[in-house]
């Protein structure tokens, strides 16, 4: 998995209390019973750890938590692009 993966894993157990032991790649928010509002708690608080901005429309309760790590990545790559430049 990618470090992002477990950045993004590390932040839903130590942050919003999630049994790491239910989090795999391919589980979505939906199973572990995080709705739309999570989502924007959650991508509040990546924004402030990791300093990117993200819509709130980057992820949704059915996105895997592997991907909502692939789109946090994403973002971040492209603010360090685009610093760069």
């Amino acid at each position: 998995m990618s470090d992002m993966y477990d950045r993004l894993v590390d932040l839903l157990v130590t942050r919003f209390e999630v049994d790491r032991a239910e989090i795999k790649p391919g589980i979505t928010f939906e199973d572990l019973e995080m709705d739309s509002l999570f989502l924007v708690e959650l991508l509040l608080v990546v924004q402030s750890d990791l300093g990117v901005k993200l819509d709130e429309d980057s992820a949704s309760p059915r996105d895997t938590i592997e991907r909502a790590a692939e789109l946090i990545a994403e973002q971040v790559n492209e603010a360090a692009a685009a610093g760069a430049s």
